[in-house]
């Protein structure tokens, strides 16, 4: 059986804050770690019903492109949910959101 393996380094400040945080895969195509100023992770705990969540972001990360982040994650689950589902209304609602939500970003930077 083949395996692939993801890998992230957090480097912390003293107040255990993050820093710089570098990720690497097997299956990447490169062979160094690159770095990122965020990452979200979700586990589905089947046996509790419930999800486990891991949400990292590095004290230089600017709102704005949190933000966006947030927004792109919410989209790449709605396209998620019509590829595992086939749940239309479901992904066109997270799509919906994440439309209202771009507004709102670009109405919040013009101010």
């Amino acid at each position: 059986m083949k395996q692939s393996k993801i890998n992230f380094t957090v480097a912390l400040d003293d107040d255990n804050i993050p820093e710089k945080i570098t990720w690497e895969a097997t299956e990447k195509g490169t062979d160094h770690p690159e770095e990122t100023k965020s990452i979200s992770i979700s586990l589905w705990d089947h046996q509790q019903q419930n999800t486990m969540r891991i949400d990292l972001w590095t004290k230089e990360m600017p709102v704005d492109e949190m933000k966006r982040f947030y927004i792109d994650c919410l989209g790449g689950l709605a396209q998620s949910v019509q590829n595992s589902t086939g749940d239309e209304f479901m992904s066109k609602q997270m799509n919906d959101l994440c439309e209202k939500l771009v507004e709102h970003v670009k109405k919040e930077n013009q101010g």
